[in-house]
């Protein structure tokens, strides 16, 4: 949690960023422990840009969903082509 957070401070310094992409292969990592890390963070920082989050490893259905879950407005991803088009529809919507 203290990471995400930590880089989503250092993202959101620059006021030129206009959305984040979170491209997570979690390996041995488990999503669940990814998406609560960023749900947590995005609280934390009082996330103001649009946000997608594409997660694949262990416990990747159980991240989506506590990603859903969230109350916050998190879009996720199925691969990364689809992340990017989503940042990119997300940031006009939000222009």
């Amino acid at each position: 949690k203290e990471k995400v957070t930590a880089a989503f401070k250092i993202i959101l310094n620059d006021p030129a960023v206009e959305g984040i992409l979170v491209n997570i292969f979690g390996g041995i990592m488990r999503c669940d422990i990814i998406a609560e890390g960023i749900v947590a963070a995005a609280r934390e920082v009082n996330l103001s840009v649009p946000l997608v989050v594409r997660l694949e490893g262990t416990n990747v259905e159980l991240g989506k969903q506590i990603l859903a879950d969230s109350g916050l407005p998190i879009v996720s991803a199925d691969n990364l082509g689809d992340a990017a088009k989503k940042i990119v529809a997300q940031v006009k919507k939000a222009a």
